[in-house]
């Protein structure tokens, strides 16, 4: 059984949300990133309804979600609290938390602040947020990739993203980390989610809302004091899924063993956006590694 249903959650917010399976069986809980949707995993659900019971939010700010007015709306707590509230509203204790790109950050952040709710890690091309950081500072080519964060937290480019400057949008800054075609009715989805009202700015704040610093190449700006302190171990089991053609996360986004004691690194000949150019092995990786802790 598959249906998409609209839940009103706690924290004020209401979600279209995907599910999938029967709700008896182990939960699996499914974070999409920027700038997409629950359809980021339309070819890796159906495998894992068979016995789990999947959930694919499409979060705050994307598709027909709410999108909260202001920058504030998308702090990282607020979008943590939205999948507490979320498994909450459903039922869900404990879960499996999988996540691509933002929704791997997400993903995360909840593992480490929540880990009696987040059992199982399952991660998707998203950058720890301490090794992201690190390497920003550290690593030049990890500085350089990650320059498209000053663009999109410049409110100025809000207001063309309309009309043919979506189509502009999906034909350079998206298509360009995309490692295959993107064509017909997976065009004319993206373009229908990205055209409602308020969509695009709401997408883009949870860049403006972020955290992470970003400095301009020949930019020598203080480092952040985390940077030199101990940061807290990832209790989960995890496992980091990751093709290696992206260009905007680089290898170096691997560096994870001193900060993730239970990992397991699956290395996969994609770009950036896995779970639709290479969902086979994703699910591989996942049936191999036990996404609810069974072989």
């Amino acid at each position: 059984m598959t249906d998409l249903r609209r839940i009103a959650l706690s924290t004020g917010v209401e979600l279209d949300v995907q599910l999938a399976g029967d709700r008896a069986a182990p939960p699996v809980i499914l974070l999409h990133g920027f700038p997409e949707s629950h359809r980021t995993w339309r070819r890796i659900v159906p495998d894992l309804a068979r016995d789990h019971f999947v959930v694919a939010p499409d979060q705050r700010g994307y598709a027909r979600s709410s999108k909260p007015e202001g920058v504030e709306a998308y702090a990282a707590g607020k979008i943590v609290a939205d999948l507490l509230a979320l498994a909450d509203a459903l039922g869900i204790d404990r879960f499996t938390l999988v996540g691509h790109d933002w929704g791997g950050a997400v993903a995360w952040m909840a593992a480490l602040g929540h880990p009696h709710r987040v059992a199982r890690l399952v991660i998707v091309n998203a950058p720890h947020p301490f090794v992201f950081q690190r390497t920003i500072f550290d690593d030049p080519d990890q500085r350089k990739a990650s320059q498209y964060i000053r663009r999109f937290r410049d409110t100025s480019i809000d207001k063309g993203l309309t009309g043919n400057g979506l189509e502009a949008f999906l034909g350079s800054t998206f298509a360009h980390h995309v490692t295959r075609a993107i064509a017909g009715p997976d065009k004319a989805a993206y373009l229908d989610e990205w055209s409602q009202p308020g969509a695009m700015t709401a997408m883009l704040n949870w860049y403006r809302a972020s955290g992470i610093v970003v400095p301009a190449p020949d930019e020598d700006p203080p480092r952040p004091a985390f940077l030199d302190a101990p940061f807290p171990p990832v209790t989960q089991p995890t496992l980091v899924v990751w093709g290696m053609r992206d260009t905007a996360l680089l290898p170096s986004q691997l560096d994870l063993a001193p900060y993730v004691p239970d990992l397991t690194i699956e290395k996969v000949d994609a770009g950036h956006f896995v779970p639709w150019e290479k969902p086979d092995a994703v699910i591989a990786a996942m049936r191999r590694w036990g996404v609810d802790g069974a072989k």
